[in-house]
């Protein structure tokens, strides 16, 4: 897929952290260091991890949805849900008269009956589903015309459909109420059996219902509301592939890979497997994978304390979160406003399931050393306000300019 280049809105533009991406870019085209950038200001440093933040399907979204609402502006203009998952941008569209028809989780704000054929619609980067698709179609509504689902989604389902038309069900790992996930799902039920399983847990005791290690009946309990009417484990998994939620952690889709094909290994044999397993593996996300990888290595780095900056709601954020959060203390904020003073910090703890407030967060001994790092919706500009928040709490501090001069040296060199 060649690299399109996108108009990304001046509010987003980021004058610290574009700068560290692009100089990477120049320095490491292939991509092959994983090792975080230092930006030292004396009192305090930032780890910059090498991938992290708006993603091509990202990019792609905002770029349509920008130019659709100022290229309309007679119009109504609908966003199916947000658009992604990242409060500044799902907000600003707001401000510019843009309307949600659903919440995140599928319930309805707006009828789609309600709309006519002048009305625009744009798909949000996580897709839909069959059955909206079809309700905009009877409205008049193409809900093709101003789609932004994310392509690796759309390489999610083709691969899904080719399985399908070969006679293979499908595992889905994702969260089943998660926009995309349930976009997956009704495109995927269109040609095969499906279930989700949400993590390794449920693929190990999906993989014994199959070898018959746990009864049958085990599977209503544990994916009857998250499956196919009628799925069959016993007749549905004699031939399947796995697909994701292309947001979830990569190693763990692996994984629920492993667990489920050593499975089809037990009950059919080493010798017959590729009768029976299908190997999805070139399905996985691209972009997930690489900042996933970078913030592999960001936890092995030595800092005192990590910051992610992303939307509450967004799996791939939290993915991020949950692989730091082994390493060092660490903080989910969905902006620089979530940052209160140096003993306070508000942050989002995805295990309770709620906004928590830590005191003492930033430690005194200096220099302090902070990783840092954001989901594939947010803008790169956050996390810069992040990082001028948390400068301002420190004195004789290196200026911005400063530490940003050899980045901008590296790009001059090669314009």
């Amino acid at each position: 897929m060649g690299r399109k280049k996108f108009d990304i809105p001046e509010i987003y533009q980021s004058p610290i952290i574009r700068k560290v991406k692009d100089a990477n870019k120049v320095m490491d085209p292939r991509k092959k260091d994983l090792d975080p950038t230092v930006l030292d200001f004396g009192p305090v440093r930032f780890l910059i991890p090498r991938h992290f933040g708006f993603c091509y399907g990202v990019e792609n979204a905002i770029d349509i949805a920008y130019k659709t609402v100022e290229q309309h502006p007679d119009k109504n203009v609908y966003l199916l849900s947000e658009m992604i998952h990242n409060p500044t941008v799902n907000e600003d569209l707001l401000d510019r008269g843009v309307e949600f028809l659903f919440e995140t989780d599928g319930s309805e704000l707006i009828p789609i009956e309600s709309l006519n054929e002048d009305d625009i619609v744009i798909v949000p980067a996580f897709g839909t589903t069959i059955e909206i698709q079809q309700k905009l179609k009877k409205q008049g509504i193409d809900p093709y015309e101003y789609n932004t689902t994310c392509p690796f989604v759309e390489k999610v389902w083709k691969r899904g459909k080719q399985l399908g038309k070969k006679g293979y069900s499908l595992v889905i790992h994702g969260k089943h109420r998660h926009e995309e996930t349930r976009a997956t799902f009704s495109h995927s039920a269109d040609h095969s059996e499906c279930v989700v399983v949400l993590n390794t847990d449920e693929a190990q005791i999906l993989a014994d219902i199959l070898t018959g290690d746990r009864p049958k009946t085990d599977f209503e309990e544990h994916f009857g509301h998250k499956s196919t009417e009628g799925f069959d484990p016993h007749e549905d998994m004699k031939q399947f592939g796995v697909i994701n939620q292309t947001t979830m952690l990569a190693t763990e889709t692996e994984e629920v890979m492993n667990i489920l094909k050593e499975a089809a290994i037990e009950k059919y044999g080493e010798a017959e497997i590729l009768d029976h397993f299908a190997d999805t593996s070139d399905t996985l996300c691209y972009a997930t994978n690489e900042n996933q990888s970078a913030t592999l290595a960001l936890a092995e780095s030595n800092a005192d304390l990590s910051i992610v900056v992303g939307g509450y709601n967004s799996s791939n954020t939290m993915h991020l979160v949950e692989i730091l959060e082994e390493a060092f203390p660490t903080y989910h904020v969905r902006d620089a406003e979530e940052i209160e003073s140096p003993s306070n910090i508000q942050h989002f703890n995805q295990w309770d399931k709620e906004l928590k407030t830590t005191k003492d967060w930033l430690p005194q001994q200096e220099p302090v050393t902070v990783a840092i790092t954001s989901g594939a919706s947010c803008p790169d500009v956050l996390v810069d306000e992040v990082i001028l928040k948390i400068l301002s709490y420190f004195e004789d501090t290196k200026s911005v300019e400063q530490i940003i001069a050899p980045f901008k040296d590296k790009l001059d060199e090669v314009a």
